[in-house]
């Protein structure tokens, strides 16, 4: 089987936790968005991913702008970090 191509990624460090989006493209040329979270936990690293499809794209974005109109500004959330001192409480965004 082959693998969809990327086109594009995105890497977030948020604390314990990195969130990675990826826009892949499958072969038949249909855009894939794969996000995934990865945390480390007892030395090992958890994974998980949600794939979202192409027919999908504008339900799931007018969805996050909704819910982000109902958050308040951005700034609330983001929280200063002492130097090597993570949190599982980061709601950067």
């Amino acid at each position: 089987m082959q693998e969809d191509k990327v086109l594009h990624t995105e890497k977030v460090s948020a604390g314990k936790r990195t969130y990675f989006l990826d826009l892949k493209e499958d072969q038949r040329g249909s855009k894939i968005l794969k996000i995934t979270e990865s945390r480390k936990n007892d030395g090992q690293f958890i994974r998980h991913s949600v794939l979202i499809f192409q027919e999908d794209f504008k339900k799931i974005f007018d969805a996050l702008e909704l819910i982000k109109g109902q958050i308040g500004p951005l700034e609330d959330y983001v929280r200063e970090r002492e130097p090597g001192k993570e949190t599982d409480e980061d709601l950067s965004f």
